[in-house]
C-alpha cells in the first residue's frame, strides 16, 4: 500500500477542504508560462548570437532562468514570494538586452503578472468574506431545525 501524506493521515470525515489561494494559482500560471518563453527565447538567442557569445553562457543563463521561474512557483505562498516574482519580471524584461523582442514580451508578462496577482488577491478576499458569512450563518442556524416549507 502506498504511503499516506500528512494531510491524508490527518483527514477525518466531515473536515472542510483547505482552500488554495487564487493569487498563488494565478501567479504560478504566469511564472510557468514565462519559463517556457524563457526556454524558447534561449534557443532563439542561441541560434542568432552563437558566434558572438559563447554557447555555454547563452544556454546556461537561459536554462537557469527557466528553472528559477519554475521553482519560484513553490514559494509564492511565502511573504517574500511575490517580491521574488516581481524581481523575475524585471529579469525577463532585461533579457531584451540579448534579444530586443523580449522587451515587449517581458513587459506583457509583467502586465499579466500584475493583473493576476491583483485579481487573485481580490478573489481571495471575497472568498474569505464568503467563508466568514457562511460560518456566521451556520452558527446562527446550528439548532438543526429544518425550516418549514408550505
Amino acid at each position: 500500500m502506498a504511503k499516506l501524506t500528512k494531510a491524508q493521515r490527518e483527514w477525518r470525515p466531515g473536515m472542510p477542504k483547505k482552500r488554495r489561494s487564487t493569487k498563488v494559482m494565478f501567479g504560478s500560471t504566469v511564472l510557468l508560462l514565462e519559463a517556457f518563453v524563457a526556454f524558447f527565447g534561449t534557443l532563439v538567442v542561441f541560434g542568432l548570437k552563437r558566434g558572438e557569445v559563447a554557447p555555454g553562457i547563452i544556454l546556461g543563463v537561459g536554462i537557469a532562468l527557466s528553472i528559477i521561474l519554475v521553482l519560484a512557483c513553490a514559494v509564492l505562498s511565502k511573504p517574500w514570494g511575490i517580491g521574488l516574482g516581481w524581481a523575475l519580471q524585471l529579469i525577463l524584461i532585461l533579457t531584451g538586452l540579448a534579444e530586443p523582442t523580449m522587451f515587449i514580451v517581458g513587459i506583457l508578462f509583467a502586465a499579466c503578472w500584475w493583473y493576476g496577482i491583483r485579481m487573485g488577491m481580490k478573489i481571495d478576499r471575497e472568498v474569505a468574506q464568503r467563508d466568514r458569512e457562511q460560518a456566521e450563518w451556520d452558527a446562527a442556524h446550528r439548532d438543526g431545525a429544518e425550516p418549514e416549507t408550505p
